[in-house]
């Protein structure tokens, strides 16, 4: 029987944590007395050390140790070492913390896929029924907290974020152990798979879709503070972001046997390179942003929905756990974290508009790639 509830929990109270660190974490940085640049490069942590985690983790699981235990190790020693987070109150202290905790935190979520997809089997398109909570969670830490901080302040944020990573850990404690279901065979080694030109597209399209949302996730806040929009306003946006993209993962189901993975993945990147134009060109004007947050749905909702199961096809066998490590860590790691450090620099030298610009070009050359080179026919449904 699949465990519905308990494999959601975990969603939750990761993209909670996810919604209390993206939106916030750069305002409490700069709370702190750090200018922009500073910020862009702390934020690329988050998305840097993916670059690592997720492929020595993933390693580990396809020799054989245990993905479960794994993954509760890293939701307590994530939240173990999140507590130093108090005691650091410098540029590299901070750092040093942000990096180690990063580090467990960044390896659980890619090797929980696994174990999501694993238990679904046959029904991998229900996977965004569960993958849903996490969006429930994300919006509720962000509106949440953009009330709090408007009344409060930043202070309270690392309270809150030691919070629900006690409950990322909590909920990996329920589970009941669950075969990983892999055929062990390496038919094809993981350097030969990475060699086809498909694989290979997809590397290159997730990794420039995620350095996309590089400004968004490290500076949207600080940058919608700029044109006089209050944090619970700001809150607001980032939760009607995560709502549209809750609609999306409900209906996710019913597209794919209509429109095809082909199509769905192509549309999703042309919006996404739609809305980063929308937030650099027409900050100012609010019914402009809000339209700009639905297309939350296509730019990272439906992209996700059909690159999550794309990986899970192409990387079988004992090559799941890494397949899901190097979508992680190229694209959400090297990716978003090139995006962060980029966008402090061009802030700082340039101008903040200029981000958005940058990501949407960053979405164009996506989708040229994934036209020409991903999802041929037999595998567009």
């Amino acid at each position: 029987m699949l465990p519905y509830w308990r494999l959601s929990g975990f969603y939750f109270f990761y993209f909670a944590s996810l919604g209390a660190l993206i939106p916030f974490w750069g305002k409490f940085l700069h709370n702190r007395g750090f200018d922009e640049a500073a910020i862009g490069g702390l934020m690329s942590i988050l998305m840097a050390t993916k670059i690592v985690a997720p492929n020595i983790w993933g390693w580990l699981t396809d020799r054989g140790f245990n993905r479960l235990l794994l993954v509760r190790s890293a939701g307590l020693l994530s939240w173990l070492v999140f507590v130093f987070i108090y005691f650091a109150d410098a540029f590299w202290p901070i750092a040093l913390v942000m990096i180690v905790f990063s580090f467990f935190w960044n390896a659980s979520l890619p090797q929980f896929e696994v174990v999501t997809l694993n238990a679904l089997g046959e029904r991998a398109e229900y996977y965004t029924r569960i993958r849903v909570w996490g969006s429930f969670g994300f919006i509720l830490a962000a509106s949440g907290l953009g009330l709090a901080v408007d009344r409060f302040g930043t202070g309270l944020l690392p309270t809150v974020v030691l919070l629900l990573m006690l409950g990322i850990w909590a909920s990996t404690m329920l589970l009941p152990a669950m075969p990983d279901h892999q055929p062990h065979d390496d038919a094809i080694p993981l350097k030969h798979k990475l060699r086809e030109p498909q694989v290979l597209a997809l590397l290159i399209v997730c990794f420039l879709i995620q350095a996309s949302h590089g400004p968004y996730y490290s500076l949207y806040t600080l940058y919608m503070n700029t044109y006089g929009y209050s944090d619970s306003l700001i809150g607001a946006l980032w939760a009607l972001g995560v709502g549209m993209e809750v609609v999306v993962f409900l209906i996710m189901v019913y597209l794919v046997p209509r429109f095809g993975l082909r199509t769905i993945f192509l549309t999703s990147i042309l919006l996404g390179a739609v809305r980063w134009m929308l937030i650099g060109s027409f900050a100012q004007w609010l019914w402009v942003q809000m339209i700009a947050q639905m297309l939350h749905a296509a730019s990272f909702g439906s992209y996700h929905a059909v690159a999550i199961q794309l990986f899970h096809r192409f990387f079988t066998g004992r090559l799941q756990g890494r397949g899901q490590a190097l979508y992680s860590s190229l694209s959400f790691g090297a990716g978003g974290a090139l995006g962060a450090l980029l966008s402090g620099w061009i802030w700082t030298l340039v101008a903040p508009e200029v981000m958005f610009w940058m990501a949407s070009v960053w979405c164009l050359m996506a989708f040229v790639i994934a036209k020409k080179f991903i999802l041929t026919p037999e595998i567009q449904s």
